[in-house]
């Protein structure tokens, strides 16, 4: 198959990404495009295709169709030392001291072993962590010892960083720490893509988005393209109740209380504004306020694979509890 011509500003390419497991029709046809020195989310409830997506992009499986370019290779292999990947399953020797277990995952990354027991070590004190650096993995708390993982998919100071599910099992506080890390690998011009079903952390953290549901991806782009797909909406209250500027409101308005909603009109709020206030409505407030990820996700996706990511994060916080 010819490839298209590299873009060198773009970490990841894939186009058409097909994978079938016996039978069952893992994901079919994804397109994909990361930008270098982004964060980019992969958003979907669990069983979507996620992980199967981020193995094909890796060369941990090959596509049955499609093609994938990664840091400007044909064969993400090529590449390897350069990635780190924190897969979806955990793991780690329990008998290993902390910075070892970092060590060791930057020895299999091209480190020398000592520089990157080293690295582990510092890597560790940076996090708050240099109390555990000599304790054993079986000694840490769950989420001490995802951060120690973490920090093994760092050590070796890769180019483009994959975490699957980074936030499962992780309570709050290690979820704000994970956050910030992200943004510092951002800020230092590292690409980040990760995979998760929890929204809140691709609104906070993600410039792009890739919204995956049934092995298809129906919307990738900007994040605040996903949410310009449903139209902002207007909030407001009047100290009259009826008038002849009401016939300047949309015909969906619906009123909940004192307060009237109704998308933003395409011509603008000015004209709107003009007519309630020469109609003498008496403004009390008015608000626009702009769908939020949820909602595009809702409306690109589908309410039952929406219904299923709440799901799964119910999960998640039980986990993390």
């Amino acid at each position: 198959m010819d490839f298209p011509t590299t873009t060198p500003e773009l970490a990841i390419e894939a186009r058409g990404l097909v994978k079938r497991f016996d039978e069952t029709l893992a994901v079919d046809g994804v397109d994909l495009a990361v930008p270098r020195g982004s964060i980019t989310g992969i958003l979907g409830p669990n069983g979507a295709g996620k992980t199967t997506t981020l193995r094909m992009l890796l060369g941990i499986i090959d596509p049955d169709e499609g093609y994938r370019r990664v840091l400007g290779h044909d064969n993400p292999r090529d590449v390897a030392r350069l990635i780190g990947y924190l897969p979806e399953e955990r793991g780690l020797y329990p008998s290993m001291k902390a910075y070892d277990a970092i060590g060791y995952m930057g020895a299999l990354r091209g480190l020398p072993l000592k520089e990157a027991r080293n690295r582990g070590r510092a890597l560790l004190e940076e996090q708050g962590l240099g109390h555990a650096a000599d304790r054993q993995i079986r000694q840490l708390s769950k989420g001490m010892a995802q951060i120690v993982q973490l920090l093994g998919t760092l050590v070796h100071e890769p180019q483009l960083v994959v975490l699957d599910e980074p936030f499962s099992g992780l309570d709050a506080i290690n979820q704000g720490k994970l956050e910030v890390l992200i943004r510092g690998l951002a800020d230092r011009g590292v690409t980040v893509i990760f995979s998760t079903h929890v929204i809140a952390h691709a609104e906070r953290l993600c410039e792009g988005i890739a919204i995956i549901a049934g092995g298809k991806v129906p919307f990738a782009g900007r994040v605040d393209e996903a949410r310009d797909r449903i139209p902002a909406q207007v909030r407001l209250e009047t100290s009259a109740d009826a008038g002849p500027w009401t016939a300047a409101l949309p015909a969906s308005t619906r009123k909940v209380g004192q307060f009237r909603f109704f998308p933003l009109p395409e011509s603008g709020i000015e004209p709107l504004l003009k007519a309630l206030i020469e109609g003498n409505a008496g403004i009390r407030s008015l608000s626009i306020e702009r769908a939020g990820l949820h909602d595009a996700f809702v409306a690109i996706a589908g309410e039952a694979a929406a219904a299923r990511l709440v799901t799964d994060a119910g999960q998640d916080e039980e986990q993390a509890a």
